[in-house]
């Protein structure tokens, strides 16, 4: 049995000791949207606002918002609370879920006697997301103004998708769901870099999200802070498309080589890239990606990056991901057996998406399981503890085709949905859906139908 698998299970015996729905990710983790002023704890309940009156005296109030010690409180007596939904539909079918595998991670987990001992107390996480702007150059299918600028100028110049609900109308993306523009104060990011000296001598996880991190000077001052305060137990992480213009990459990289090459300045580094399948389907789900300079980039960096460091591939789980996905794992599979000498320099995570909710894999007729078998079935002939697979990532993906076959309600509308959006994303975008995914040709058929009827 792998440690990770080993360490999730023991996790779940001793939070069941406590109640059966206690989760140390809510105090010990932390995802921050500073563009707009939201947080959540692990990245899988909704965000919600982050008040500011607080925060003048107590920017930790960032994360111990009192929405989280209502959620906390309710976690101590044994309360599931609806926005972890993520997790007890999983626990459902008796499988571990991210409430079991966070719980059970040294930076969680070291915190459970002080945390159980005093839970009303606010406490600084150890494992933080940060977004400090939603700059990016993508528009990736599911994603939405919040999190893109560029999704925001389309969404300002053609308005919302004319799915049944109108989806990313500009109208929903005002008040306090607008990101702040560069040139206004952010009393959030202001707060941030107050609390910052405080949170950083108790971080063990520390990532940049976006937008694209890449794109935000934030990024470059979290790494001159670094540089000048060493911090030997630190796990430094940044997510990327790897598509930025090249000049912007060379400066990245070179402040990332200069990270990893000094002795005790981070304990890691992780390079995230998001990427969900290959070639020209990923592409189109990642509308702006460039495939190769992303997929040719990754392998430079880890080339040219050998220190303290490692590239794990975010593949989010949708109903077009999944067509290619076998081809990326085969790529993935050779990165492993190339690169991986003393220690694993290569991984992957398999999120499932669920909003918007016309691009989950549950819409997709029975026959589109084949895929994931595939997936598992490959994996399963290539397991190795360096450089294969690992028995934790078949038990991922057997749980995300679980999920898959479980199906969903109002599946009718949805794949009504699904044919209007990307209708009108290849009027928009001038892209091709079905000269892109011909293997799909039958659904798009089906979901017409249904957006006709």
């Amino acid at each position: 049995m792998s440690e990770y698998l080993s360490d999730a299970q023991i996790a779940k015996a001793k939070l069941a000791g406590v109640s059966g729905s206690f989760c140390l990710a809510k105090w010990k983790q932390v995802s921050l949207h500073l563009t707009t002023g939201h947080t959540n704890s692990c990245y899988h309940p909704p965000l919600h606002r982050i008040p500011t009156e607080p925060l003048a005296e107590n920017p930790s109030a960032l994360h111990n918002t009192a929405h989280k010690k209502e959620r906390r409180a309710e976690m101590m007596a044994g309360v599931k609370c609806t926005e972890c939904n993520y997790c007890w539909n999983i626990e459902k079918n008796g499988d571990l879920s991210d409430r079991h595998y966070r719980s059970g991670e040294p930076w969680a987990m070291e915190a459970f006697d002080d945390i159980v001992a005093n839970p009303e107390a606010d406490v600084n996480p150890s494992y933080v997301e940060v977004n400090f702007s939603h700059s990016c150059n993508l528009k990736c299918s599911y994603c939405s103004p919040q999190f893109s600028s560029t999704w925001e100028r389309e969404s300002r110049d053609h308005g919302a998708y004319p799915t049944q609900k109108p989806h990313n109308d500009p109208e929903y993306f005002t008040g306090d769901r607008k990101p702040i523009p560069k040139r206004e104060a952010n009393p959030y990011r202001k707060a941030f870099w107050r609390w910052w000296p405080d949170l950083y001598k108790d971080l063990k996880h520390f990532r940049m999200t976006g937008g694209e991190p890449l794109m935000d000077p934030n990024t470059f001052r979290v790494f001159d802070y670094v540089l000048e305060n060493p911090k030997p137990d630190l796990h430094l992480n940044v997510t990327s498309n790897f598509s930025v213009e090249q000049q912007l990459f060379e400066k990245y990289l070179d402040y990332v080589k200069r990270i990893t090459k000094l002795p005790g300045t981070v304990e890691h580094f992780m390079q995230f890239v998001s990427l969900d399948t290959w070639g020209a389907q990923a592409e189109y789900i990642r509308h702006g990606l460039d495939f190769d300079v992303a997929i040719n980039r990754v392998e430079r960096f880890i080339n040219e990056v050998p220190e303290r460091s490692s590239l794990t591939f975010i593949i989010t789980m949708s109903n077009l991901n999944i067509i290619g996905l076998k081809r990326l794992l085969e790529h993935i599979l050779y990165l492993r057996k190339t690169y991986t000498k003393t220690y694993q320099r290569v991984w992957f995570d398999t999120p499932l998406l669920y909003t918007p909710d016309w691009q989950s894999m549950q819409i997709l007729p029975p026959a589109y399981e084949v895929c994931l078998t595939d997936c598992i079935e490959f994996m399963e002939e290539n397991l190795h503890n360096s450089h294969g697979f690992k028995d934790y990532e078949v038990l991922k993906m057997k749980r995300d085709l679980a999920w898959m076959k479980a199906g969903t309600d109002d599946i009718e509308r949805k794949r009504a949905d699904f044919y209007r959006f990307f209708r009108e994303h290849d009027r928009r975008r001038n892209t091709n859906f079905l000269e892109t995914f011909p293997e799909m040709t039958e659904f798009w058929s089906t979901c017409e139908y249904n957006a006709n009827r």
